[in-house]
């Protein structure tokens, strides 16, 4: 009898760490696009990824949402040249991870940046 109640104990614990997880370690994210560096030559760039454990998600200020399993997606137009995005997730308690991607869109008829 108390094998048995000192596994169920055992397993209970493991079972209530598992589950504290997500309060635990924060806010997860994966930008699955762009590439950082990557280059658009339309200027359309496609944003999508997951956040995990967080309950806002903000792109350069903006607002994204995600849907029910966390993937997000937008598109967007950029001008000609280099432009940082920002994307913040947050989790209920406050705690954020930050993501940034550098991307290039060319001007017309022009090379893209040397990295000399």
């Amino acid at each position: 009898m108390r094998f048995l109640l000192a596994g169920a104990l055992v397993a209970l614990v493991a079972y209530g760490l598992i589950e504290a997880h997500a309060l635990l370690s924060g806010p997860t994210l994966f930008v699955d696009t762009p590439l950082d560096g990557e280059q658009y030559l339309d200027g359309l760039v496609t944003i999508q990824g997951t956040m995990r454990y967080g309950v806002s998600l903000m792109l350069d200020g903006a607002t994204l949402l995600p849907t029910a399993d966390g993937r997000f997606e937008t598109v967007l137009a950029f001008p000609s040249g280099s432009s940082i995005l920002t994307l913040v997730a947050t989790d209920r308690f406050g705690r954020s991870v930050t993501k940034t991607r550098t991307i290039y869109v060319p001007a017309m008829n022009s090379q893209p940046p040397s990295n000399n």
